[in-house]
């Protein structure tokens, strides 16, 4: 599966770039010198990243996984998904890394499915870092709070719709 999705995003890469290319020579220069530039900024922060989400996978207290997270844990479980959800730092590697070890570890689909909402809505060093500095606060935290219940209605309907 991961083959076909790299040989579809290169396709498109391709077709986008040979695309530029036929337009505007000039302006596909730049595209790639940016792209380079972008490509040797990240991916030392990629590579960090993924390391550094190995070790957090391997020092989740796996024990406690089915307790906080496992099915029998519960609204006290989806609650402290989406609470740990909103205060995970980082990116895609970190925060499936994360759900991906403790889905291992015992914990419960409707509550992993809490916890990504939650990261992928409202984590908190995001939304402080970069969406408070680029929009109103006020529009930012009202976005987060309309956004609260999500988590919990996803996990609702995972647990409606059967085990995934």
């Amino acid at each position: 599966m991961n083959l076909v999705i790299d040989i579809a995003l290169w396709t498109i890469v391709v077709a986008l770039g040979l695309t530029l290319f036929l337009r505007d020579q000039p302006m596909f220069a730049d595209a790639l010198r940016f792209a380079r530039r972008e490509f040797f900024a990240l991916l030392p922060r990629v590579a960090v990243g993924m390391i550094g989400s190995g070790f957090i996978a391997e020092i989740l207290p796996k024990q406690l996984i089915p307790s906080l997270l496992g099915p029998e844990s519960g609204i006290a479980g989806l609650l402290f998904a989406t609470v740990a959800g909103a205060l995970t730092p980082g990116g895609p590697v970190v925060g499936f890394a994360i759900a991906t070890a403790a889905l291992k570890s015992g914990a419960g689909a409707p509550h992993i499915i809490a916890y990504t909402i939650a990261w992928a809505l409202f984590a908190l060093p995001r939304v402080i870092t970069f969406e408070v500095a680029a929009m109103p606060a006020r529009v930012v935290w009202l976005r987060v709070a309309v956004s609260l219940p999500l988590p919990f209605l996803a996990a609702g309907a995972a647990m409606l719709t059967g085990r995934p």
